[in-house]
């Protein structure tokens, strides 16, 4: 007999509501929610995936302990025993920076995920932390703390009310959208588009997301932050600055920008004069406007000056905080807001790397540095010498993985917690699989704050818990009590102690619903069937529309949000400012010193033209990094591990399509079937992230099969973003040439 359950899709940003028709316990389709009160039916092919994603049969069932050089199946028991052995003496001998966490970006895409790793970071107490916002959006964080004084005040379009949209690096089409969350992103461009708005495209391929645009400006790798920075030349050249109030800095913005004329940048950028004075004048103009950036405008050698420009932009034409324009969404979830006022702002390189000295980034590392911090002896501390990788598969994801692989193999010990044997995984000397999706439950911390309406949805797992089995927030839970040395104590210890240190804090805070109130009471309100439903419960009530424990009697808390299954419309995005803001000035400090201090290396790259071939990624739509090429029915078509490059490049080259080509950058090379293609610019070359299923040892049966070659082989960690630490993807020198001849080495 069949039954419907609903849950939130979990396979991209747009967290989509689904509604699953179940067997027994096997999800056997999947839908989109058409009541959700935010996706309202939308689905794409991954979500409509959801159950062979679910009941892959490569996902591993019961942990993974190695003995005698082998990962053989083990007890729940026994596997937290063996990581509490393993872990607790190198923390003991070597101290705290010796053990490496790695998280994945599954992370933010699951509620345990959301919920432990926080508590997992504070218990060890390491400095060697690795995640992938450094292969992705940490120039976003640092740009935004450096402007609010927050990392996580990351301003998003809003889509369903602007008149003029400027996506640059962005293909939403393809990805459903990041840091911007929005469910049916293609339907909110072609309504843009419908109600007589312009939609602009800046990206080196003529992508989906190009076709539909009014205008595709096809803009030379790596040369975003010029072309933006000669669009707010233009506006305070001709006049056309009218700022967003709060702000501090506008003149010297002015000044520091000065040189940087759309003259001056049209030969690096590839894009002319004229043209970049009519991108400044249009966004002035419209009525209402936003500028949007995303990973091609990260992931390049200016990457956190890009992501600045992108807000100057919108400051400067008004647009930052006002409908229509960018403004800061207020997730259910959020701390109770604060009085507007200098806060403590945000620091860069608090510490560095043992290695290269990189300076960290919100509490992070590069995660290109991981494998030098490894396999490097310096006599500065002491290297990783055990690693915890939470959903992660650095191996693929870092540059050269050939040189990570060799490290993960030389280390002492090694935890990941992930559903899969992989290619990362496959070192581990315990694996810890959490179940499939539809035995979570899920909440979207992460995403609603950065989602374009303001809303709240919760759902408990779909299926039950299957035998041997354990819940993932059991499972980090119990991690965080054997690698902290409370090896067997109860794992809603762990939910407690944040209830009581957070409860604790709340009423001591004046700005608090419950500030003066008795913790011991208010944790004995909690409802929920379980530690972390507690959590969330505590969170709502303390959140911005939350019920205060009482002291709002209509506001938030679990029990409502579970008589509400398909979600709480919380409204619009509305302006905020200066409350979200925490800089020292308590104002928007548009010119922060890191900032200023990164312009001359802008300066330079007037003069520079990259000689040859350059490299950039490329999203598909059934795909999310690394994670779902085992699954069959999200390969093939499109999503394929191709070498995009121009037919003038192919002709020069020799190359036909379908012919295998050697593409060689300063890490390795690789071959890759050519895709010959007039939808990329002259000069270009693609190649899509997250291929590369090819290494012994792991057990993706689908993924094997076809395993395409891993770009990131390409790059040998070196180049990176010096304000964030993010690894530079894009606009990468490579050579190319037909699979049998002899490629010169890059120098």
């Amino acid at each position: 007999m069949s039954r419907t359950a609903l849950r939130i899709c979990p396979l991209c940003e747009a967290t989509c509501g689904l509604t699953l028709t179940i067997e027994g316990t096997r999800v056997t389709h999947a839908r989109g929610d058409r009541d959700d009160v935010f996706s309202k039916g939308f689905i794409c092919p991954k979500g409509a995936s959801f159950g062979a994603v679910d009941a892959d049969p490569d996902r591993l069932r019961t942990p993974l302990v190695r003995r005698d050089g082998e990962l053989r199946e083990a007890t729940w028991d026994e596997a937290f025993d063996a990581v509490a052995a393993g872990i607790r003496p190198v923390v003991e001998r070597y101290g705290p920076h010796s053990v490496g966490v790695v998280l994945g970006n599954p992370n933010v895409h699951t509620m345990a995920g959301g919920l432990y790793p926080p508590v997992l970071l504070a218990g060890l107490g390491t400095r060697s932390v690795f995640t992938a916002s450094t292969v992705d959006q940490m120039p976003k964080h640092v740009s935004s703390g450096l402007l609010y004084g927050d990392a996580n005040a990351i301003p998003v379009p809003d889509l369903d009310h602007t008149d003029h949209l400027i996506l640059i690096g962005a293909n939403p089409l393809e990805s459903n959208g990041s840091l911007c969350t929005a469910p049916d992103f293609p339907g909110k461009l072609k309504a843009l588009k419908a109600r007589g708005g312009t939609l602009v495209v800046i990206d080196p391929r003529r992508t989906r997301t190009a076709k539909l645009a009014d205008r595709h400006i096809a803009v030379r790798p790596g040369t975003d932050a010029l072309l933006l920075a000669a669009m707010a030349q233009v506006l305070h050249d001709e006049g056309l600055v009218e700022p967003t109030p709060h702000v501090q800095g506008v003149d010297e913005v002015a000044e520091a920008l000065r040189e940087f004329t759309p003259e001056a940048v049209a030969e690096a950028c590839d894009v002319e004069a004229d043209v970049i004075r009519v991108l400044a004048r249009e966004l002035a103009a419209a009525p209402t406007a936003a500028v949007y950036g995303r990973i091609g405008s990260c992931t390049v050698p200016h990457g956190t000056l890009a992501s600045w420009l992108v807000d100057v932009l919108n400051i400067l034409t008004g647009n930052l905080d006002r409908p229509g324009g960018a403004l800061f969404p207020q997730a259910a979830t959020d701390r109770t807001p604060r009085p507007a006022g200098p806060g403590r702002g945000f620091a860069l390189g608090r510490w560095h790397s043992r290695v290269s000295r990189h300076p960290e980034a919100k509490g992070e590392l590069p995660l290109s540095a991981l494998a030098e911090e490894i396999d490097t002896a310096t006599e500065e501390g002491e290297p990783v010498r055990a690693l915890l990788a939470v959903a992660a598969n650095p191996v693929l994801s870092a540059p050269d993985g050939d040189r990570l692989d060799k490290a993960l193999d030389s280390l002492d010990f090694m935890v990941s917690v992930d559903p899969y044997l992989n290619e990362t995984s496959r070192h581990a000397d315990v694996v810890l699989p959490p179940p499939p999706p539809s035995q979570s439950p899920h909440h979207d911390f992460a995403f609603n704050t950065l989602a374009v309406r303001n809303q709240v949805r919760y759902t408990r797992p779909a299926v039950p818990l299957e035998p041997g089995r354990m819940a993932e927030t059991e499972i980090l839970a119990r991690l965080i009590l054997a690698v902290t040395g409370m090896h067997g104590a109860d794992p809603g210890a762990v939910d407690q102690m944040v209830i009581d240190q957070t409860l604790g804090k709340a009423v001591r805070e004046p700005h608090s619903p419950v500030h003066g109130r008795d913790p011991g009471e208010l944790a004995a309100q909690l409802t929920g069937d379980n530690g972390p439903e507690r959590r969330l419960d505590m969170m709502l009530r303390l959140g911005p529309y939350g019920d205060g424990f009482g002291a709002r009697p209509d506001g938030l808390g679990l029990e409502k949000l579970l008589a509400h299954p398909h979600g709480i419309d919380l409204g619009p995005l509305r302006p905020r400012l200066p409350q979200p803001l925490k800089t020292g000035s308590g104002q928007v400090e548009l010119l922060p010193g890191p900032i200023a201090d990164d312009l001359p290396r802008l300066r330079a790259a007037l003069a520079e033209r990259p000689e040859g071939l350059v490299l950039i990624g490329r999203r598909h739509l059934r795909s999310n990094n690394s994670w779902m090429h085992n699954v069959p029915a999200l390969t093939g078509g499109s999503n394929r591990c191709t070498l995009h490059l121009h037919p003038e490049d192919a002709e020069r080259l020799g190359v036909r399509d379908g012919d295998p080509v050697r593409v060689k950058g300063a890490g390795g090379e690789v071959t890759a079937p050519a895709e010959v293609t007039d939808a990329i610019r002259r000069g270009v070359v693609s190649l899509p992230h997250g291929w590369g299923h090819d290494r012994p040892g792991t057990r993706l049966s689908h993924a094997s099969t076809d395993p395409g070659v891993n770009v990131n082989q390409l790059l040998d960690g070196r180049m990176l973003d010096p304000l964030s630490g993010n690894a530079v993807l894009n606009g990468v020198p490579v050579e190319c040439a037909p699979a049998a001849e002899k490629l010169v080495p890059l120098t």
